[in-house]
């Protein structure tokens, strides 16, 4: 009994360094009455208890997160137990600030871009039949949070500590493609903030030297942005398109013939 009572001592203190902001789980006595019952009652007892408890500081952390950022708030979800938050494009940098000064996002996992404009078809519409899985959308739909046109800006920050991420959002103009630095707050996200004005032509005011990492200086145009086809569709369709091409060795009309 002692070996469990020390095991269950050492899950309390793990599940708690893994809530948000520091809470406490409420209701420590029911995990200390589950450690001592017999049979299987007791596992679901404890099973049910930090899924409750995780809900509930997942919950604590996005009212936290929208409190501390005001009006800068447009919309907020929590996606798969991620809390998600979108932001006005005018407040980015500010919100970095404030997520890794007042809320301990101290470590920066990434920052990259979105373009929501359904991939162009090879052909035009005469292959909108696609049965390829997942479907290729036919209309410009967004994602969690939702956006306010084609292109985003987002980045995935973490708290050590509390070993636990956040996502922010910001919408990026279509005409000028300008949003605020985060090198000065986070300068892990140099690379980061190169990598996507590369891709997306996004550029962001205040990087210290926005210059190639992949691609020749001559290149004309932004790979990750769905302005055209993939070459490689119009080499090969996507997978799940019927009769597109004859089987190998089999030319046009010539099926089943010696």
């Amino acid at each position: 009994m002692a070996l469990t009572g020390q095991w269950m001592g050492a899950c309390r203190s793990s599940f708690r360094s893994r809530i948000p902001g520091g809470l406490q789980v409420a209701d420590e006595q029911t995990v200390d009455e589950a450690a001592t019952t017999e049979g299987s009652t007791s596992v679901a007892t404890i099973d049910a208890g930090p899924v409750a408890a995780v809900d509930s500081a997942i919950e604590a952390l996005r009212a936290r997160v929208v409190a501390e950022l005001g009006s800068a708030v447009v919309a907020h979800e929590i996606n798969h137990g991620v809390v998600t938050v979108r932001v006005t494009t005018e407040s980015w940098r500010r919100t970095a600030e404030i997520v890794r000064s007042k809320l301990g996002f101290d470590y920066l996992s990434f920052i990259a871009g979105i373009d929501w404009m359904p991939a162009p078809k090879v052909g035009g519409e005469e292959l909108a039949g696609d049965t390829s899985t997942p479907a290729q959308p036919m209309e410009q739909t967004y994602g969690v949070c939702g956006s306010a046109g084609r292109f985003q800006v987002f980045a995935a920050v973490t708290s050590l500590s509390r070993k636990t991420t956040l996502v922010l959002k910001t919408d990026v103009s279509e005409t000028e493609p300008i949003v605020a630095s985060w090198v000065p707050v986070y300068p892990g996200a140099d690379w980061h903030e190169r990598e996507t004005w590369e891709m997306y032509g996004f550029r962001f005011d205040g990087h210290p030297g926005l210059r190639h990492l992949y691609l020749p200086g001559e290149f004309e145009g932004f790979p990750l942005r769905k302005d055209f086809p993939l070459l490689a569709r119009e080499v090969k369709p996507w997978p799940g398109l019927v009769d597109v091409e004859p089987m190998p060795g089999v030319a046009d009309g010539d099926e089943g013939e010696e």
